[in-house]
């Protein structure tokens, strides 16, 4: 496929040392969930409970990445990335969370970073992409404050063994979904409705992510260590009073929540007027523990938010509006302009020292025609805009140092079973065939014209 003119890293403006590369996660590729001593995860009991993923599919098989993982080190040594951000599971180093490790679960991802070098790419490792064991679910999971010490003791462990060769970890994929997502709306696992329980989520991840950064740094001194959250633009649907106070506490919900205790050392005091009485439980020295100094941010962007006030709508009196314009089949806006207003706002209020945009990609409705071919124009289009979009913030004096487009494979996409197709390459899950859509040729040559 032609590179179309003005949209190589260089003419975007881009540094020749800027990362370009590709993300996944464990649960949602791996599959091999009884294999090698791995234990259960939250996410392999939900998705096994009737009525919790679309049409009940669950991640058992998934893109059965475990045991064809050399054949996506080559296809990605064929696209042409130099980054790749993958996750670990931690039910298959530690299938109790804590106690006996399973040499073969770090042998797995011994041979998949040796596999990753061998191929020039560097690796990302992301250490919680919401598989937590469910032996520590069953001790109360992330409301229980000693799995953030597990989460900590296991961090160790993988640095221990991969640290020589990793080249970037991140502690928790966006702890704002496993928080709420999972303990406030109950729509992944483990599936719970309760706000105290939410908030305890809240507190215990942020402090197990700031136990494990010193033991990284002391396993690994000089490899970066940061954390990834989604976070969201948010819009007021008008300039009424009621709309911009309602925005304003979607984004304190959405995105301080996380952001002031990592960089301020503190909950927004805001958040308390929708709160009511529940709280973090917060011990002494456990916010100065959650705001150690990161190297970077990881930032997953997908859509913006616009809202309106609406009075007696859960506990934000808010509802989020839906503006005209492109849609991806998740349902959410394609708005480009969202991620250079975002990355600008990020380090103009929290100035972290580097930004690695570690998610960004879309949903759409992919079919092979008859000659095996994908043509998926509406991905290359929201691909080559939000490019664009980061290049601005870069000019804008954003230190942006990398871009992990979402998602190297369809995969499981969570409580959307395998409805929902984010990569650039295809999988045939019936057969494990990897097929190129035309999105992933326009991202090699996006890539082959780096200067």
């Amino acid at each position: 496929m032609a590179q179309a003119p003005g949209t190589s890293p260089g003419q975007l403006g881009f540094a020749p040392d800027f990362l370009w590369g590709a993300a996944t996660a464990a649960y949602q590729i791996e599959g091999a969930v009884a294999e090698d001593g791995r234990g259960l995860s939250i996410w392999d009991t939900f998705s096994h409970t009737p009525g919790k993923t679309r049409d009940g599919d669950t991640g058992d098989v998934a893109c059965d990445h475990y045991h064809r993982w050399r054949e996506d080190v080559d296809l990605m040594r064929e696209l042409g990335i130099a980054a790749y951000r993958f996750s670990i599971a931690w039910p298959r180093i530690l299938p109790a969370g804590r106690g006996a490790v399973v040499p073969a679960g770090l042998d797995f991802y011994d041979r998949l970073v040796d596999g990753l070098l061998g191929a020039g790419i560097q690796p990302f490792a992301t250490l919680y992409h919401w598989d937590l064991p469910q032996a520590l679910q069953d001790e109360g999971g992330w409301a229980n404050r000693d799995t953030a010490y597990a989460f900590a003791d296991y961090a160790e462990i993988v640095a221990l063994r991969l640290g020589d060769r990793v080249r970037g970890w991140i502690t928790l994929n966006e702890p704002w979904v496993v928080a709420f997502v999972g303990n406030l709306h109950g729509r992944h696992a483990p599936g719970i409705q309760d706000l105290p329980t939410a908030l305890r989520v809240t507190h215990h991840l942020l402090l197990g992510h700031g136990l494990a950064v010193p033991r990284l740094r002391a396993v690994t001194p000089g490899t970066p260590v940061g954390i990834t959250l989604n976070l969201t633009p948010v819009e007021a649907a008008s300039d009424s009073p009621q709309d911009q106070a309602a925005a304003a506490r979607q984004d304190v919900y959405q995105n301080r929540i996380f952001l002031d205790p990592l960089t301020r050392g503190e909950y927004p005091p805001e958040a308390a007027a929708f709160l009511g009485p529940a709280t973090f439980p917060v011990q002494p020295g456990d916010l100065a523990t959650i705001a150690a100094p990161l190297d970077f941010l990881g930032v997953n962007y997908y859509t913006r938010a616009v809202i309106r006030h609406a009075p007696g709508i859960g506990m934000l009196e808010h509802e989020q509006v839906r503006p005209p314009g492109d849609y991806t089949t998740m349902g959410w806006e394609v708005y480009p302009p969202g991620l250079r207003t975002l990355l600008n706002r990020v380090h103009r209020d929290y100035a972290f020292p580097a930004y690695y945009i570690t998610e960004n990609g879309a949903a759409f409705p992919d079919q092979v025609d008859a000659a095996g071919a994908i043509h998926d124009a509406p991905r290359i289009a929201y691909l080559a805009q939000h490019f664009a979009a980061a290049a601005g913030a870069v000019r804008d004096g954003v230190p942006l140092r990398g871009y992990f487009v979402w998602s190297l494979l369809d995969n499981f996409e969570w409580g959307h079973g395998y409805s929902q197709r984010f990569g650039i390459v295809y999988v045939d899950y019936p057969t494990g065939a990897r097929l190129w859509k035309d999105s992933a040729h326009w991202y090699q040559a996006f890539l082959a014209a780096r200067s």
